[in-house]
């Protein structure tokens, strides 16, 4: 569990390392990324009530902003309105032409609109913290933004706690038995007669399994695993044939998704990157310890997709062919997915 740090020695941390961003300043200091924002109330920070299904729909009111989910591997960044969201009692919607998210709700537990001094500017931000203090989603706000609407939404939500610290949960590893080969039968089965993609975490729950064993124990014909560097191939493949793809990053709590085609594919240090107007995608390829192509059955025919893990068996980035509604995959998204270079059974990673 992170420590419990005195809100005047996190501003005077920040103080010292005014270039450090807030994430890696707060783990420098072994502190949550809530505790370091909450230490800021009173001094450009608010702390807001988080009443996810009141304050979704008084988004779109802000106008153009920027959308940003990460973990602890990728950001994915999408310019855009807040314009089309759908309620629901455990999972939530965005449906935007470009702010696309799935959202769990009961994981958006501290809020807070943090103002703070880029140079001669003023950077505003709306962000959403988990109960163990993990960013699940922030807004950035953009030129076109209107800060009239920022400004109104903010006194509106604001909290009657305006204390600069947060009372955060100790976290828990969740137990997930090991697969057997029972087990392994069982999952082809029901992965054989899938109709519908979204009917894997139902399977996954059904089973207790995690993803990850799931993708390793199911077999070739419906998963393989391929070189990490298939990724930026892949990437690099769909911008020159000007194919559309769907790219997912999430957390526990959010799932960001961008739909269309990628144009600029960057690497910068361990960082893979796409740096396209209204889109960014940021990798770090050095926690990439596994990738899988993963086919999925639907009654439209089979889906395809390219799913990186981490070290730990965490899904840290997904990807698919964007596909036209009621028809099969792309072809062109078939054909690279199916010539990306396989591992062989001794170059794999053992799980």
């Amino acid at each position: 569990m992170a420590k419990t740090l005195d809100p005047a020695a996190i501003r005077a941390a920040q103080a010292e390392n005014p270039k450090m961003r807030a994430r890696d300043l707060a783990a420098s200091l072994d502190i949550a990324e809530a505790d370091y924002v909450a230490a800021w109330c009173g001094e450009g920070t608010t702390r807001l009530k988080a009443d996810f299904n009141l304050i979704f729909p008084a988004l779109e009111a802000l106008g153009e902003v920027m959308a940003l989910t990460r973990n602890e591997s990728a950001v994915h960044e999408k310019t855009g309105v807040y314009d089309t969201f759908h309620a629901g009692k455990h999972a939530a919607m965005m449906l935007g032409d470009a702010i696309d998210m799935r959202m769990f709700s009961r994981y958006w537990v501290h809020a807070f609109a943090a103002e703070t001094q880029d140079g001669d500017a003023v950077r505003h931000s709306l962000q959403f913290f988990d109960a163990h203090g993990e960013a699940v989603h922030k807004i950035h706000s953009r030129a076109a933004t209107n800060l009239a609407a920022w400004r109104d939404l903010v006194a509106a939500f604001a909290h009657e706690d305006q204390s600069a610290s947060v009372v955060l949960e100790a976290r828990t590893a969740p137990a997930k038995r090991p697969g057997t080969a029972a087990i392994h039968d069982e999952l082809r089965d029901r992965w054989s007669r899938m109709t519908d993609t979204h009917q894997f975490v139902s399977i996954l729950k059904k089973l207790d399994l995690d993803r990850i064993d799931a993708v390793r124990g199911v077999g070739d014909d419906f998963a393989w695993q391929i070189d990490p560097s298939s990724i930026g191939a892949m990437l690099r493949l769909s911008a020159n044939e000007k194919l559309p793809i769907m790219c997912f990053v999430g957390n526990p709590g959010c799932i960001q998704i961008h739909s269309g085609p990628v144009e600029t594919i960057k690497e910068m240090g361990p960082w893979l990157n796409v740096l396209d107007p209204g889109f960014n995608l940021h990798l770090r390829q050095d926690h990439v310890k596994e990738v899988w192509a993963v086919r999925k059955p639907t009654d439209k025919g089979h889906v395809t997709s390219l799913e990186a893990y981490s070290a730990a068996g965490d899904l840290i980035v997904q990807f698919f062919g964007k596909r036209i509604e009621g028809q099969d995959e792309r072809e062109g998204w078939r054909i690279i997915m199916e010539q990306l270079p396989r591992l062989q059974q001794n170059e794999r990673v053992a799980g």
